[in-house]
């Protein structure tokens, strides 16, 4: 018996090496396929979406490209609002004279004007005085003949008169239109020389006549005049009428 088990033994011995060789050699199942029923199982879920990751670092500038074509212009905009007023500039410096203007018609026209003075010693009295010593009669406003000044131009006029009184009193009277206007009497002083003196302002019309005379009766013409004493007599337009033209 204990032959019989010996040989049994050894026989499990050299068979067993045999058998597992021809059990490595025989294929395996992949446990991936449903038909590695040994450990096969239900597929699983997707899983869930990771987080973002972190911005990376800028790039780097590139190069500048070259310069494109100028575009087409484009259509005028709207005027804008007026803006405020800025500060006032500096004062400049003053421009050079103009030239000098032609002569106005205005200042010649109503010019009237006229000084004269006494030639003979005694006038005669209750007539117009002719004071035939011309200083100014440009216009020719005032008669030497006659001893009267016409007006040509109407308007304000100013006389005035200064008189030398010598040998005898004198009144005097100025004229407008055969009418007595003012009178001056000086009574002459014996051994001297006196002055009798008057002046009005006057509204002539057109043609009205103004003039110095004696009045009165006797001895009274004692206006006086030689080379070293004048009497004068004088007069000239302070300013026109509006309408005149």
């Amino acid at each position: 018996m204990r032959d019989s088990a010996g040989f049994l033994l050894c026989s499990l011995l050299l068979v067993a090496p045999h058998c597992t060789e021809v059990a490595a050699q025989e294929p395996q199942p992949d446990p991936k396929t449903p038909c590695a029923n040994w450990m096969g199982g239900a597929p699983g879920y997707p899983g869930h979406n990771g987080l973002p990751g972190r911005d990376g670092k800028d790039g780097k500038d590139g190069l500048k490209g070259e310069k494109g074509e100028q575009g087409l212009q484009g259509t005028k905009g709207d005027q804008g609002a007026m803006g405020n007023a800025g500060p006032e500039g500096p004062r400049g410096f003053p421009g050079q004279p103009g030239l000098k203007g032609d002569k106005g018609e205005g200042a010649y026209i109503y010019r009237s004007a006229f000084s004269v003075g006494l030639t003979e010693r005694a006038p005669h009295p209750n007539v117009p005085i002719r004071f035939s010593k011309i200083f100014y009669n440009e216009q020719n406003h005032y008669d030497a003949s006659t001893g009267k000044f016409l007006c040509s131009i109407p308007g304000t006029y100013y006389f005035a008169y200064h008189l030398t009184v010598y040998m005898s009193d004198v009144k005097v009277s100025l004229y407008k239109k055969d009418k007595a206007v003012i009178f001056t009497y000086d009574q002459f002083q014996t051994n001297n020389i006196d002055q009798a003196s008057g002046s009005v302002l006057l509204h002539l019309s057109s043609g009205d006549e103004v003039w110095l005379q004696i009045y009165g009766e006797g001895d009274n013409n004692g206006v006086y005049a030689d080379n070293i004493n004048d009497s004068t007599f004088m007069g000239f337009l302070l300013y026109p009428d509006m309408d005149f033209h």
